[in-house]
């Protein structure tokens, strides 16, 4: 009989050694991978085909394949074709997540083309005739009755608008709501969680029954930022600030201004005064006219805003490449398109606790590595999503509060209880 010496592979290792054959097998399947990783990542920067990764890793060690782990080849390289190919749709979503403005990019374009087709609102007639005491709610609720979104049919409907006056009392709110609830089923069917209502200060909470379940269950669109305690983030929506310029489509892009601070409101803080006495921060109040504002905006590179001051330039901010700094001690969860923006990647936000140096310290390092042109690209590409109409456009500010209506829904509805 003849035999064959064995051939010289860390595969093949037996006796006293079967421990080093064990590590060495792990160690060639982890440079397996490793490298099936890397041509996954490579093929999506070029834009190669999955045959090709498969095709370069079949190559690596044909003659492995079936002894290393007792698999046939066949059925080996239809294991690792697979497999690169969950590799590839994961280094692409990651790829395109970590560079979109969006926090899922692949669900909301096809989601909000859902929402054109299928979204039907129904508005209930308030008892009588009234008004916004903001021009942005007054632009929402008319672009509302206009739009293709509204039924005459409330058994169609996915939620129900329940409309009053800003100044309507917390009585008068309740005993609108007690008649909606006497009137109709739909408000007993979900104790209000389908419904929503537009209050630009928000509502405190009640003692009534009907103001506690339209506080706690209906979503409240309020205007930006709204006052604390009166914001229930996991249902809440706050409405894009209109914007003050309404002309220039862009600013020259010479940044020679670091820091702007726009401090409406918080003239006498004492960050506004302490930024004040600092040469690289250039302190704003009101602009004499549009054009300096626009100047302005486009010459800086940070666009600073105090929380609890009037921070509604932030969407202009954006528009010019002006990266938007929050300066807050509290997490921000009233932001507008929270839903939908990843604010993260478009805006900085900073304490005030650490004084100018600290915070000049972490501006300086969010900087680095031309991540301030990414931010401002972003930014800019943002803005579109505040921008309000007369005629609502695609993407605009109406659109984007209805897309994040359409994300609410899903509700439970308890059936009709028929009395005996």
């Amino acid at each position: 009989m003849v035999t064959h010496p064995p051939q010289p592979s860390s595969f093949y290792i037996t006796g006293s050694d079967s421990s080093s054959c064990l590590f060495w097998r792990a160690r060639n399947r982890c440079v397996e991978f490793a490298l099936l990783f890397s041509c996954a990542k490579t093929a999506i920067t070029l834009g190669s085909s999955s045959s090709l990764c498969f095709a370069t890793y079949l190559h690596l060690q044909p003659q492995n394949f079936q002894n290393s782990l007792g698999i046939p080849r066949f059925r080996m390289s239809t294991i690792i074709y697979f497999l690169c190919l969950s590799l590839l749709t994961s280094v692409s979503k990651s790829i395109n997540d970590s560079t979109s403005l969006y926090l899922s990019p692949t669900i909301f374009f096809p989601n909000y083309q859902n929402m054109l087709n299928s979204f039907k609102i129904y508005i209930y007639t308030p008892s009588k005739p009234f008004s916004f005491s903001s021009p942005t709610e007054s632009l929402f609720f008319t672009s509302l009755q206009a739009s293709p979104f509204v039924t005459q049919n409330p058994e169609e409907a996915h939620l129900f608008f329940v409309p009053f006056a800003a100044n309507l009392s917390t009585r008068s709110i309740a005993r609108f709501i007690r008649d909606l609830r006497m009137e109709f089923p739909y408000w007993n069917r979900t104790l209000g969680a389908d419904h929503f209502y537009v209050s630009c200060a928000g509502l405190g909470y009640e003692s009534d029954r009907n103001l506690v379940e339209l506080k706690k269950n209906s979503v409240q669109i309020s205007c930006f930022p709204v006052p604390e305690g009166k914001f229930v983030p996991h249902k809440d929506i706050t409405l894009p600030p209109l914007a003050r310029i309404t002309h220039a489509s862009h600013a020259p892009g010479n940044r020679t201004v670091r820091y702007l601070v726009r401090h409406n409101g918080a003239k006498d803080s004492k960050l506004a005064k302490e930024l004040g006495n600092d040469s690289d921060f250039l302190m704003e109040s009101e602009p004499s006219n549009e054009m300096t504002l626009v100047e302005r905006l486009g010459s800086s590179l940070f666009c600073l805003f105090e929380d609890g001051a009037d921070i509604s330039g932030i969407g202009e901010a954006l528009r010019f490449g002006c990266v938007p700094v929050m300066v807050t001690d509290r997490p921000m969860q009233d932001l507008p398109l929270m839903d939908v923006l990843s604010w993260q990647k478009i805006a900085v936000f900073v304490g005030s606790g650490g004084g100018i140096k600290e915070m000049k310290r972490v501006l300086d390092r969010t900087c680095k590595d031309d991540e301030c042109e990414g931010a401002r690209r972003l930014g800019v590409a943002a803005s579109q999503h505040f921008g309000w109409n007369e005629i609502p456009q695609p993407y605009d500010s109406f659109y984007m509060v209805v897309y994040q209506l359409w994300l609410r829904r899903h509700t439970i509805r308890y059936p009709r209880r028929e009395l005996v």
